[in-house]
């Protein structure tokens, strides 16, 4: 059988009463309705558009509603308002949070067993006992891609043996610049727990240097800034600093602009190319300091967050199209909620960093699902959806970027799909990217499709 004639059955969304069957070309590459190149260019969904460019949400309404994000979401950590000195129990909370041991067997990157000994090792790490009754809140910025991890370690651990993709001491990444509050030590002391504004979780001690809250603060909310919206960027090759050389700077990280003398080299370099920006380095005493970095003036950058548009939704969620899946952030990559976060962010947009979080974040507008809700009132809620929209489904969030005939269409960061095909058997499709699909054909490997499973819907837009 030709490949044009194989279809996908499924339930278009295609009226608010009522659904039809439509038939979707499964083409070969097995991604179902997604026979056309043009599909995965955001011009094609772009074009679809009454409005592209009609701002969403201006700057203003986008910092009330981070603002309310940090005030009410317990998963969001507002650095500024940090007391000078924290407790023996707020720092337990914080590390008992995250280092957590799975319960399933554990196997590592060759697939042997885990065994007891190990684990109780890495618990034995955290120097719980070591954690003082109050101390001084201390602050630091990160200075390079920075792994978060839930235990001081590096050794990758799955809990599928022969499975080497999901890592799940991994928790996520942070980028350079990103402050942080450093509230424990590893018992090696060569590992740091640390609080991101959306994470708490262990890295590496050469990963953060640490400075006095008015350094840190005054690097944070200094402008003018460059911000970067590209999937990543990389500063201009120095011999002279090598910590600042070649520095990959990823989606929506900002940097302030050095006042700085047009004439003047910056590591040996002339700036009139680049832009001049400040970053934060590692002294030998792990202490920090601020220096000037060349980011290239044909960097995919912009001078503030770009405008909350459809079009501009669309263009930054296409910038990752066919990056490797990367769990937390992992193989310099990201997750399914990473991707959608980091997408967001460009646009000045803050979010939580994981699915559960974001799905029920009190400050985000979304519309939960629950197992009383019926696939008529599903199929309701799918016909109102817009481009940006968020779906959550355990464990996954896919954006929402328009519609075919009524079908839904979205962008995802995914390790694969499945569907039934023309004959009604279950069809799988490794993916492991950021990756279009239609919506209402997905299932699980139960049969029961995304729709029937959806667990929310986040409207980042009003």
């Amino acid at each position: 059988m030709r490949w044009f004639q194989i279809v996908a059955w499924c339930f278009a969304s295609l009226s608010v009463a009522q659904a039809s069957e439509a038939a979707l070309i499964v083409p070969p590459s097995g991604v179902v309705g997604v026979a056309d190149e043009a599909m995965l260019t955001p011009d094609f969904w772009i074009r679809r558009l009454a409005q592209p460019d009609r701002v969403l949400l201006d700057e203003a309404a986008i910092a009330a509603r981070n603002d309310q994000l940090y005030r009410r979401d317990p998963s969001m950590h507002d650095l500024h308002a940090l007391p000078s000195m924290l407790t023996r129990e707020q720092v337990l909370a914080w590390i008992d949070g995250v280092s957590q041991l799975p319960r399933r067997p554990l196997f590592d990157g060759q697939g042997n067993p885990v065994g007891e000994a190990v684990l109780h090792r890495f618990v034995d790490a955290l120097a719980l006992d070591r954690v003082p009754a109050r101390q001084p809140t201390r602050y630091g910025l990160v200075v390079r891609r920075a792994a978060l991890r839930s235990f001081p370690t590096e050794l990758r651990v799955f809990t599928v043996k022969g499975d080497a993709d999901i890592d799940r001491f991994q928790q996520t990444a942070e980028f350079p610049g990103t402050p942080v509050a450093i509230v424990h030590a590893s018992r090696d002391g060569q590992w740091l727990f640390v609080l991101s504004p959306r994470y708490a979780a262990w890295t590496r001690r050469e990963n953060i240097a640490e400075g006095g809250a008015a350094q840190l603060f005054g690097y944070v909310d200094a402008s003018p800034r460059r911000v970067v919206t590209g999937a990543s960027v990389a500063t201009v090759h120095t011999r002279e600093r090598p910590a600042v050389s070649q520095l990959p700077l990823d989606m929506g990280v900002s940097a302030p602009l050095a006042d700085h003398p047009a004439d003047r080299p910056v590591n040996g370099q002339s700036p009139y190319t680049s832009y001049v920006i400040e970053l934060p380095t590692r002294t030998a005493d792990g202490g920090l300091e601020i220096v000037p970095a060349l980011l290239p003036r044909q960097a995919d950058t912009a001078d503030r967050y770009l405008p909350l548009t459809e079009a501009n939704i669309l263009r930054q969620a296409f910038k990752f199209l066919g990056e490797r899946y990367g769990w937390g952030h992992d193989y310099d990559a990201r997750d399914c909620s990473g991707f959608v976060s980091d997408v967001y962010r460009s646009m000045g947009v803050q979010m939580p960093r994981d699915t559960g979080r974001q799905a029920a974040s009190p400050a985000l507008a979304h519309q939960a699902f629950g197992d009383g809700d019926s696939h008529a009132a599903r199929m309701n809620a799918v016909d109102a959806l817009r481009v940006g929209d968020l779906v959550y489904i355990p464990g996954h969030v896919m954006m929402v970027i328009g519609r075919i005939d009524g079908q839904p269409y979205v962008i995802h960061d995914t390790t694969g799909i499945a569907y039934r095909d023309g004959h009604g058997d279950l069809r799988q499709v490794k993916l492991n990217a950021v990756s279009v699909t239609p919506l209402l054909p997905l299932v699980f490997d139960d049969g029961r499709s995304y729709v029937d499973r959806m667990t929310a819907i986040v409207h980042v837009r009003p």
